[in-house]
């Protein structure tokens, strides 16, 4: 008796081939066969949003060969992923194949539905003892989302080509993405620095080398705020007061502090750590944990998946690999090491059925198969590993010491001091928080001073997000799902709305302009809690409590007829062109700013009579500072020029001579990213220098700062110039 398994991919089909015996037959469908077309909208908005499903082009030759081998098979066995995108397409698959209860009526064949949390032998087995049939709530949600996006894409971005530029889009996620990335440069840009400065006195105790450090609490037994101290003479009279002072402990304090593990992953917080620890994308870690999760040839131990599925929003954690991680830290480390712990999630719509993301055997530790994986798969499974055997440990325990410390002149200073009295889960996971090491210490006891160190310093303006800290307010505000974030953040820099430099999102001058169209004229769409409710209502769709096409219904009509009036309502000029006080130097008609394909210029309002264009801002300065520059070919001057991947210099007797320079200079360092780009220094279009790769588009790899070749001794980024000729890490999170 043939038996047919249907997966996704080919490297699972792959893997769990192997765990089978031969009656079975194992392919892949490469992910979704049939989607809406491309060329229209293939959405019935009359006919209760029935949509058109085609077989994608690529997909045709996998369909006929599934067909062949379902025709030779006595039983069909569906078991794509578990989420939501998985179920539509065992769906479409059922509709395809003409399976039982989906197909036309004739000769339908019977199915099975197994879903599994991760690919090992006995999750395999233990599924196919548990069949189902498909759960077409979870079916009709996926396709709720798929047909609201669509709706949005299509009918928004044409008035976008129409009242901007052609080529752009929306997105019901994405456009949000944008707009908080959007307030949040706002922010920086209203941003107004204040001055504060810090004061520290060095101490030590006598016949002891141990330095003491200890900042200023208190001035006349009256606390000093964070900026209390506002301008230099106030902490050079300080400063000078502590110099001339002796030093008294007044009060010493100890307490005993716990320190709990976190809870394992789910999607957005392994995307959060893989970008915090290692730099990664989004998109990279989600690549690198489907990996992990289809399958590692780990040689004469076999092929196995080695994490559980990497899309969900579950703090859950199965029965058996409780009982397994309980085994592995009582052996490893003691029975005073182990804590039973039980997660929940605080998101409403988390499937608590599901598993967070956990090593598929917790007792295979990541130096053992260290030799089957590369640098990046092995990081981030140790991660995976160590976060779910941590979350399973017993908490750390601190001796915390406060010295609160007090001179003849009436000033406090406070020393902190701690010690890592009990391990526990630091043993498996440890955090870059270090012990500070204070000597024996005693109230009423002398200190001598060794230096007093006064620094000043601004207030920061809140922090451009990177992709971990937006994935973090997404997940918060409940816009999107797990398996939205990394395609989101792709997205919105693929259409070119934000760019990261620096490993921060920057928004765009075209971002920034189709941001404001859409909180004017199409405020739901961009609206943080309707989106978010948006969200709360198909996760009630799958749980089969409301109809998806009411939910479709309720938004449509009113956006439908916004989108009509905007049309006829909004004036292209408006939003594209700014008026200057300039007169145009040919015809004397006003000069007004526009937006082109490259960025912002000044043409003349008598166009296409008049064709005079000038550049401002950057392109100006960029003008002046190459107006000495010949062409090498023909002699005649050098024109600063936009083109799809920035500037650049191109002879001014183009289309004669087509001659062009780029206009980066090079640093002498190589690209980190590509190993194969140098890097070269750059403005970007608010005139402010910044070093990139000069590969782009292919590595987009930017820094703020000038890199000088050399390497960070602990983490291997690239040292820049921080401060005048001080060398600091262009790592942020290295310390």
């Amino acid at each position: 008796m043939k038996k047919l398994i249907i997966v996704e991919s080919p490297t699972k089909a792959k893997t769990i081939t192997k765990f089978l015996g031969k009656e079975y037959i194992v392919k892949s469908s490469f992910g979704h066969l049939r989607d809406l077309p491309k060329s229209k909208l293939g959405v019935d908005t009359e006919n209760n949003f029935d949509p058109e499903y085609v077989i994608n082009d690529k997909s045709k030759k996998q369909v006929t060969e599934l067909k062949k081998y379902a025709k030779e098979c006595d039983e069909i066995i569906l078991a794509s992923d578990e989420d939501r995108e998985g179920e539509a397409i065992s769906w479409h698959l059922a509709q395809i194949l003409n399976l039982e209860g989906f197909g036309s009526g004739k000769k339908e064949m019977k199915y099975k539905r197994i879903v599994f949390h991760e690919i090992t032998k006995t999750a395999i087995e233990e599924a196919l003892k548990n069949p189902r049939k498909i759960d077409i709530n979870l079916v009709d949600a996926q396709q709720a989302r798929r047909i609201l996006d669509r709706l949005v894409g299509y009918k928004l971005s044409p008035l976008l080509w129409k009242k901007i530029r052609y080529g752009l889009s929306a997105g019901r996620v994405q456009s949000v993405a944008v707009r908080l990335i959007c307030e949040r440069e706002e922010e920086v840009n209203k941003f107004i620095p204040e001055e504060y400065w810090s004061i520290e006195a060095i101490l030590q105790k006598n016949g002891d080398t141990t330095k003491i450090n200890s900042r200023l609490t208190k001035v006349n037994g009256k606390a000093v705020p964070k900026l209390g101290v506002k301008t230099k003479d106030e902490a050079e009279k300080i400063k000078a007061n502590l110099e001339k002072a002796s030093y008294k402990i007044e009060k010493i304090t100890k307490k005993e502090a716990k320190k709990n593990p976190l809870p394992p992953f789910t999607t957005s917080t392994l995307q959060q750590a893989g970008s915090n620890r290692f730099g990664y994308s989004a998109k990279q870690t989600m690549m690198i944990a489907q990996q992990l999760y289809e399958g590692i040839n780990l040689g004469e131990k076999g092929s196995s998946g080695l994490i559980t599925y990497m899309r969900t929003d579950s703090l859950n954690l199965s029965k058996n690999s409780l009982e397994s991680a309980e085994k592995y830290i009582t052996a490893k480390f003691g029975k005073e090491y182990y804590e039973h712990r039980v997660f929940r999630t605080k998101s409403k719509s988390a499937q608590e059925a599901h598993e967070a993301i956990r090593p598929a055997n917790p007792e295979l530790e990541p130096d053992s198969i260290k030799e089957f994986l590369d640098s990046k798969q092995f990081k981030l499974y140790q991660l995976i590993w160590q976060r779910m055997l941590a979350s399973q440990m017993a908490s750390a325990i601190t001796d915390s010491t406060i010295v609160d410390i007090l001179t003849d002149n009436k000033y406090t200073l406070r020393a902190n001091g701690s010690t890592i009295k009990f391990e526990g889960f630091l043993k498996v996971y440890p955090t870059k928080s270090e012990e500070t090491i204070l000597p024996e210490l005693s109230e009423k006891e002398m200190l001598s001073l060794l230096k007093v160190i006064h620094e000043q310093h601004f207030t920061q303006p809140p922090a451009r997000f990177n992709e971990a800290s937006l994935i973090k307010i997404l997940e918060e505000l409940g816009i999107g799902r797990p398996s939205t974030y990394a395609p989101t953040i792709s997205t919105i820099q693929d259409r070119g709305y934000v760019t990261k430099i620096e490993k921060r999102l920057h928004p765009q001058e075209i971002g920034i302009l189709v941001n404001k169209l859409l909180v004017q004229h199409f405020p739901e769409i961009v609206d943080v809690k309707f989106t978010a409710k948006m969200e709360e209502d198909l996760d009630e769709v799958a749980e089969n409590k409301k109809d998806w096409v009411k939910i479709l219904r309720d938004f449509y009509n009113p956006f439908n007829k916004n989108l009509m009036e905007k049309d006829k309502e909004i004036d292209k000029k408006e939003i594209t062109e700014e008026k200057t006080d300039e007169k145009c130097e040919k015809c004397g008609s006003p000069m007004i700013i526009k937006l082109g394909r490259f960025g912002k210029f000044m043409a003349c309002t008598n166009y296409p009579d008049c064709k005079t264009t000038k550049q401002i801002g950057e392109e100006k300065e960029l003008a002046q500072e190459y107006s000495g520059e010949k062409c090498e070919k023909c002699g005649k001057p050098m024109a600063v020029k936009s083109g799809r991947f920035g500037k650049f210099l191109g002879c001014s007797g183009y289309p004669e001579c087509k001659t062009i320079k780029s206009m980066a200079k090079p640093t002498g360092v190589k690209c980190p990213q590509c190993n194969t780009g140098d890097i070269v220094e750059k403005k970007s279009k608010a005139g402010r220098t910044f070093f990139a790769c000069n590969g782009y588009p292919n590595c987009k790899f930017a820094l703020w700062s000038k890199p000088t070749g050399e390497k960070c001794p602990k983490c291997q980024s690239l040292l820049i110039l921080a401060k005048g000729e001080t060398t600091a890490c262009s790592n942020k999170d290295c310390k």
